[in-house]
């Protein structure tokens, strides 16, 4: 017994030791690293990368700007659904403990030094949060011991709420969703205050390995996962065994493949992030959580995207089939399983989808589109000209256009298309604020962001015509001066052959008005009047317009020889019809931070570029273009319309600009390196059915909400000399008879 008493007594003193070693060696590890631990009282003025988001008049959205995509919501809108399963799957002593769960620690590493457990650990959601914040993931005792010494300190310091509401904005739930609400928009399409049940213990449950166990790439472990997340919800007594029970018979739902809706307006949003980012820093724009409030016409925009597709592949397929430029059996891969990353969802018709080629079988071509099957018949490839095996080989990658489509049976048919080697611009401006309503900078936006619409320098053609007529007016010229269209040659300089203009038509008509030589877009007449004003009388009118490029002065520049963007030569017809007040074009009106503090706004700035008098008379002549000249089928909407045609030489670019009292739309078609559209493809047949497609639109949509037809706003000086079809407007003093 004293020898037994002896032992016990050392034992003691052994253990007493030890328990003051480690409790040294503790102490000594919390004094080497609490030096190095982050300001816990940083967090008080810590803000989340939240989604800055682009809107457009209507509120809907048009993109976004983020490096982590993420909604701060507040502690009221987590439901208690929510917080709770993330409790019972993460934490269950979460609300008991100060920071660390000491019995979970100690589980963890008996259950690990046995073997029956390889994975996980005993971080607590406030540990979590730690590390996340302000630590790595490396596993290490290093970075084990801070995060412990650190979640200490969050305890202290916060609300056990104010942690849970930090975890829920922080923590990452897999494609590119951070926190609660976005992780419930990504999987079912609601905010996270909608959830129910069982989706709020999917989403709690897939957490720690949110890909992997992710319904959109496992839905067996996303189950396995939410009815493990139920199964501790009843443990900790959050819900009860019938509610289990009802949850676990519930299939998963998805709102759908996970991806980033692609933009409405990608080159516009492009032109935004660019100036935003200039302004303000990427990490502001990408972090902040601005919003972005523009003018654009979601229905406008929409329509202009729609109609210069639709005409660059009309146009695109007379000119012949190309061969597919990608073929899955000579890159080794399989047909039957290939995922082509614009399957996202399924198609319907009338969309344009790449798709698989299957195999030919006589006349037909057989192709595949997601889980679809569909079939190309003879009449949906017939404008190639062309014998189906001479078009396509067995795993080819074409477009193909959706005529019919059989959801049931997975089944739709198609003809062949093609992505053009065209390119095309739109946009389209409010005459009397400047706002941009609409902007196409190409064809596609994944082919090629460079923006033709604000970037490309393209000669403008008879677009330059009316600012030669605006200095005429402007100097006392009427509508009805004659101006004479004959042969003409100008002396060039010395060694240079003489400079002979040539009308498109490579006819003459004698003396023609203003008024006709405008309609019938003729060059020899602008020329000679170009060369009795003086080349350095009209170009201000074209600077006071807003053009900026270089413009020699030149006579041919009267008929187009100089270049300029869309966007430029848009907002300087835009001041025809708005009394001669040009508006500077406004991508955006309003930049909104987090806090809903205004950060900077965007008046209508309105530049007096002409008398109100003379782009009166101007928007009458371009009336008449359209009424009797060269955009004459635009006649038939039966609106008051303005524009004017442009074409270059060799028909190397094509254009319509034109107006109403409210809008103005312009629209280029051409290939970015210059060469020929075509023998014949002048603005009229190339460039003017677009811009048709596109105000048509906006007439059905404005005539039923209007008490009656609108006008161009007629200046009080402004005399109408006879009537109806004769009728003719002068400023007061040039009528004839005085």
């Amino acid at each position: 017994m004293p020898r037994l008493s002896g032992l016990v007594r050392n034992f003691g003193i052994v253990a007493l030791f030890l328990a003051a070693a480690a409790a040294g060696l503790a102490s000594g590890a919390v004094f080497a690293f609490v030096g190095d631990l982050p300001q816990i009282s940083a967090l008080d003025d810590y803000s989340l990368g939240t989604i800055t988001r682009v809107v457009a008049r209507d509120g809907s959205p048009v993109g976004e700007f983020a490096t982590e995509r993420r909604t701060v919501v507040a502690y009221d809108q987590i439901p208690p659904v929510m917080r709770n399963a993330l409790v019972a799957a993460e934490d269950g002593a979460f609300f008991r403990h100060s920071g660390i769960d000491l019995k979970r620690i100690a589980a963890t590493a008996i259950r690990r030094a046995l073997r029956l457990q390889r994975y996980g650990g005993a971080s607590t959601i406030t540990q979590q949060l730690a590390r996340k914040l302000f630590l790595t993931d490396e596993q290490t005792p290093e970075r084990k011991i801070k995060e412990a010494l650190l979640a200490i300190q969050i305890e202290k310091r916060y609300t056990k709420e104010e942690i849970l509401t930090m975890y829920c904005n922080k923590m990452y739930w897999g494609h590119g969703a951070y926190g609660v609400e976005a992780a419930a928009q990504l999987y079912f399409g609601k905010h996270v205050s909608d959830l129910t049940l069982g989706e709020a213990a999917m989403i709690a449950g897939i957490h720690q390995s949110n890909v992997r166990q992710s319904p959109y790439v496992s839905m067996k472990a996303a189950v396995a996962r939410r009815n493990y997340t139920l199964g501790r919800m009843r443990e900790e007594g959050f819900i009860t065994a019938a509610e289990e029970s009802a949850a676990r018979a519930q299939p998963i739902v998805t709102h759908g493949q996970p991806s980033q809706p692609p933009s409405t307006a990608p080159y516009f949003l492009e032109l935004i992030r660019e100036q935003l980012e200039d302004t303000y820093g990427a990490k502001t724009l990408y972090e902040n959580g601005l919003v972005v409030k523009t003018g654009l016409d979601p229905a406008l925009q929409h329509r202009a995207t729609l109609a210069l597709d639709r005409q660059l592949r009309s146009l695109d397929q007379k000119r012949g089939f190309r061969k597919p430029a990608r073929n899955l059996v000579t890159e080794n891969r399989p047909l039957e399983t290939y995922k082509h990353p614009r399957w996202l969802r399924d198609p319907v018709a009338g969309d344009i989808t790449p798709a698989v080629v299957m195999a030919i079988e006589g006349a037909d071509v057989r192709v595949r589109v997601g889980r679809f099957a569909g079939t190309i018949g003879r009449d949906g490839y017939a404008w190639t000209k062309k014998r189906a095996s001479e078009l396509v080989a067995r795993g080819d990658i074409v477009d193909v256009k959706i005529a019919k489509i059989d959801s049931d049976r997975a089944t739709l048919t198609a003809t062949l298309d093609q992505m053009p080697a065209l390119e095309g611009a739109v946009v389209a401006l409010d005459n009397h604020t400047g706002q941009i309503l609409a902007m196409v900078g190409g064809e596609s936006f994944e082919r090629s962001q460079f923006n033709r619409a604000t970037q490309a320098m393209r000669q403008v053609g008879s677009l330059f015509k009316p600012f030669v007529y605006t200095a005429a007016i402007d100097q006392g010229y009427t509508t009805q001066s004659l101006l004479e269209d004959s042969p003409v040659s100008f002396n060039a300089g010395p060694g240079q052959p003489p400079y002979e203009p040539q009308n498109y038509d490579h006819e003459y008509h004698g003396f023609v008005t203003i008024r006709q030589a405008l309609q019938e877009s003729r060059n020899v007449p602008a020329i000679r009047l170009m060369a009795a004003l003086g080349p350095d009388k009209v170009i201000p009118y074209a600077r006071d317009l807003g053009i900026t490029a270089p413009l020699p002065e030149y006579l041919s520049i009267a008929i187009g020889s100089s270049e300029a963007t869309l966007l430029e030569m848009t907002s300087a017809y835009s001041a025809f019809p708005n009394q001669g007040v040009r508006m500077q074009p406004l991508p955006f009106l309003e930049v909104v931070d987090r806090d809903g503090n205004t950060l900077e706004q965007h008046r209508a700035q309105p530049h007096e570029a002409l008398r109100a008098d003379t782009a009166y008379i101007m928007t009458s002549l371009l009336e008449g273009v359209v009424q009797h000249g060269t955009a004459q089928s635009a006649a038939s909407l039966n609106w008051p319309l303005g524009g004017k045609t442009g074409t270059t030489d060799d028909y190397t670019d094509a254009w319509f600009i034109g107006f109403d009292p409210d809008v103005t739309i312009g629209v280029w078609v051409g290939y970015d390196q210059k060469r020929t559209l075509g023998n014949g493809s002048t603005g009229t047949q190339v460039a003017l059915p677009i811009w048709k497609d596109i105000i048509g639109s906006w007439i059905d949509r404005r005539r039923p909400t209007m008490p009656a037809t609108p006008s161009f706003q007629r200046p009080g000086n402004v005399v109408v000399v006879g009537t109806g079809s004769a009728a003719e407007v002068f400023i007061a003093g040039t009528e004839p008879g005085r």
